[in-house]
């Protein structure tokens, strides 16, 4: 699909992956459509790449409603918002359990429902579901945002063959631990010796990647951690084993504990 003169609704603009993907497809010519909750963040954003800038919180599906309403024409979705969710299930209140699903999960199914009429009409259109490793390599303490997550894989991968034939791409982009801006650069937790990161434009060049060349699934992570992925595909909980014994769960515990106060 070409980006250049299309229209790219973005969800999540706000955070640090966000931005880097808006200008990544700024750079590719795409006109974008930003949405998220900041708007202290969002505007300047927005005022940078000459962009619309549309205040919603995916966790009120009326808001969702209103995106697939007022921007139904738009020809490809970024589906970037997501909360952290990471820390023992028993820590979250069921209110809070519910807003992780809610935009985690059913916003981007919810939202993709809402666009499908016209861009079935067109025949044409592409939606990308910004997963994470964390949907192929599940550990303690983010139980919950890797079922987020792997409810995405899920989702994207049971919908691409569905849409392929009506002209309609579907990509899943799982990016790993990410550095300078972001989920886990913010929690500023020091992972183990060995243990690479990938940046927020490398993540944006996988999301174009998958845009452009129709990609159904791409990893972003340094080549350690897509062979834990598909070392779980073969031994499931492995990985999560071998990463038990090298920290003693250190990682988990502590960006569950750094990301609490943001839920």
């Amino acid at each position: 699909m070409q980006l250049r003169g299309s229209t790219v609704l973005i969800t999540g603009a706000t955070g640090g992956l966000g931005a880097a993907i808006a200008r990544a497809l700024h750079c590719e010519g795409a006109s974008l459509v930003l949405t998220g909750r900041r708007t202290a963040v969002l505007e300047p954003l927005a005022a940078e790449l000459g962009a619309l800038a549309v205040a919603a919180d995916l966790a009120d599906p009326l808001d969702v409603q209103r995106l697939a309403d007022d921007h139904g024409s738009v020809d490809v979705v970024v589906h970037n918002a997501a909360l952290p969710a990471s820390g023992p299930l028993d820590d979250f209140s069921l209110e809070e359990l519910d807003r992780a699903l809610q935009v985690n999960l059913r916003a981007p199914i919810a939202l993709t429902r809402l666009l499908l009429p016209e861009m079935k009409r067109r025949g044409s259109g592409h939606h990308v579901f910004v997963s994470s490793m964390s949907a192929k390599v599940p550990t303690a303490d983010a139980s919950l945002y890797a079922a987020t997550k792997l409810g995405l894989r899920g989702f994207s991968q049971g919908l691409r063959p569905e849409l392929g034939p009506l002209g309609i791409g579907v990509s899943t982009v799982f990016p790993g631990f990410v550095r300078d801006a972001g989920m886990f650069a913010e929690t500023g937790v020091q992972l183990p010796p060995g243990v690479g990161t990938s940046t927020p434009e490398q993540v944006a060049a996988g999301v174009v990647r998958a845009i452009v060349r129709d990609r159904g699934e791409i990893d972003v992570a340094p080549l350690g951690v897509k062979a834990s992925g598909v070392l779980n595909g073969l031994f499931p909980g492995l990985p999560a084993k071998v990463a038990a014994r090298v920290d003693g769960g250190r990682v988990g515990s502590e960006m569950a504990a750094a990301q609490k106060v943001k839920r």
